[in-house]
């Protein structure tokens, strides 16, 4: 079974009927006892990272996921849930100035779209909205037959992973932009799996068949 995790932000009855197109049962709880429970966990979120930082915790469930994930527990998360597994963001830091608190599995920061120019000489529009391409960086089980298929986006901040190794797949949007990171049993999709028809329920439905220590 896979877990949604609800903490009141997400687009979940979307992604839980994305699931159940791609063939996987899902629930989606805000139970504690649940979720130390569950085979494996995905972490939506849409909005404002400081916003879904402070929901999960109000929940009592910022520790409880960590935990899970450090044990091992297979993690997606989705759109900022996938922001919400780095370190911090920059997004509408708190009143001392410093950036909101993420879970800290993935090391890195969140960091907005920089002013620029695409290919075309276009000036970038922010935030990135629309279809883009996926291109595979690092092999992963979850983008296996993934590279070059189009995902539907809405973001203004994007990851920016410390380490090299956790950029699994990138659109190109003014530069490089991280859409798909992870290490281990932790994996992130910045796009919406939910909006992006074939591409993203093929997605869901690998994700729900990974199994991390098999991938040696």
């Amino acid at each position: 079974m896979t877990t949604i995790i609800d903490y009141g932000i997400g687009n979940l009855r979307s992604l839980a009927k994305a699931f159940a197109a791609a063939g996987v049962a899902v629930e989606r709880t805000a139970d504690p006892e649940r979720i130390a429970e569950a085979e494996r966990l995905v972490l939506p979120g849409v909005g404002a990272f400081g916003a879904c930082a402070d929901a999960l915790a109000s929940h009592g469930l910022t520790d409880l996921v960590r935990q899970r994930a450090e044990a091992g527990v297979p993690l997606l998360g989705v759109c900022v849930g996938m922001q919400l597994l780095f370190e911090a963001s920059e997004e509408r830091p708190g009143a001392d100035g410093r950036a909101h608190d993420g879970l800290g599995l993935l090391p890195g920061r969140i960091v907005r779209f920089a002013p620029g120019l695409a290919a075309d000489g276009q000036r970038l529009k922010v935030p990135h909205m629309g279809w883009n391409q996926l291109r595979t960086v690092h092999p992963h089980p979850i983008l296996e037959g993934a590279d070059g298929d189009w995902v539907y986006f809405v973001h203004s901040y994007h990851a920016a992973p410390s380490a090299d190794g956790d950029r699994l797949a990138t659109v190109d949007y003014g530069g490089d932009v991280p859409a798909v990171t992870g290490r281990d049993n932790v994996v992130g999709v910045q796009f919406h799996p939910e909006k992006s028809a074939r591409a993203g329920l093929a997605m869901l439905r690998r994700f729900a068949d990974w199994t991390p220590a098999s991938d040696g």
